[in-house]
């Protein structure tokens, strides 16, 4: 049966620990409505029982499933106003060592796992005429780090997606955010991560950069509970925005980032402007 709820009703996919575990704790602490998935429902009784909290199994990377949570939420709250897209892991290695199978699956649930729980998503936020879709992308979508290259390709490719999407969506009362955080203090660099079977010597340079990342696990400065509240403080925004930069790492690799790519783009933008038809005498010299 449909219980009318006041709150806003909050989808969040990958609650078991890391920024899904702590967003769900602070929505409820402030009385939130909160549909709370992990892959095994047993994972979730670090919650609470409530009437404002609904907690189901949920395998992003299988429709039936998400077909069910969507509709279970529908039946028991009426709506669904924010979707957070945050389940996912990675994966370390270099390219030419990792696993294809297993780089495979990383991208069927990061990448086609945010895809198809937004796609069941979207055509109740339409008869709504609103709706708030945060995508818990990483700084790895707009940077990149050695031994990292197919998790940022999950992650680019969630940006990639979603900036179109909000152009999509947006005149229809639809906001769409790709949240980047840096480093969090989450499983991400420990037991929600897979890693290359075995190193090919030459990539030394790039395996000492894999030494570090592996030793983060537990000791990185970013305080999920805190990234918690500057998501929810992001969905009550009239117009959030597009991207939504967490940490203080993510903030200063970003901005490099962006600038040294703009700094390259003109330092050929004279190669790149004259490229037209009647331009022919530009490449004479």
């Amino acid at each position: 049966m449909t219980q009318k709820v006041k709150t806003p009703v909050w989808l969040v996919t990958g609650c078991s620990s890391g920024f899904g575990r702590a967003l769900v704790t602070a929505l409820l602490e402030q009385n939130m409505t909160v549909v709370a998935t992990a892959r095994h429902r047993a994972a979730l009784d670090i919650f609470p029982d409530g009437n404002r909290l609904l907690k189901v199994a949920l395998d992003v990377t299988k429709k039936d499933m998400i077909t069910a949570v969507v509709a279970q939420t529908i039946e028991k709250f009426g709506r669904i106003d924010v979707l957070v897209n945050n389940a996912g892991f990675g994966y370390f290695g270099v390219m030419e060592e990792s696993d294809q199978t297993a780089v495979r699956r990383m991208m069927e649930t990061n990448f086609w796992g945010a895809n198809d729980m937004t796609r069941a998503v979207l055509p109740h936020m339409r008869t709504q005429k609103s709706g708030r879709i945060l995508n818990i992308t990483s700084r790895g979508g707009l940077t990149t780090t050695e031994t990292l290259a197919y998790y940022h390709a999950t992650k680019f490719a969630m940006e990639g997606l979603f900036q179109t999407l909000r152009k999509e969506v947006e005149p229809l009362g639809i906001f769409v955010t790709n949240i980047e955080p840096g480093s969090f203090r989450t499983d991400w660099a420990g037991r929600s991560k897979e890693s290359a079977p075995e190193r090919i010597k030459e990539y030394e340079s790039a395996h000492h950069t894999l030494d570090l990342l592996n030793t983060y696990s537990g000791t990185q400065s970013g305080n999920p509970a805190l990234a918690a509240k500057a998501m929810i403080k992001l969905s009550q925004l009239k117009t959030p925005p597009m991207h939504y930069l967490m940490g203080k790492d993510a903030y200063h690799l970003a901005t490099s980032t962006f600038k040294a790519a703009l700094e390259e783009f003109e330092l050929y933008h004279e190669d790149a402007i004259h490229l037209d038809f009647g331009d022919e005498g530009y490449w004479l010299d």
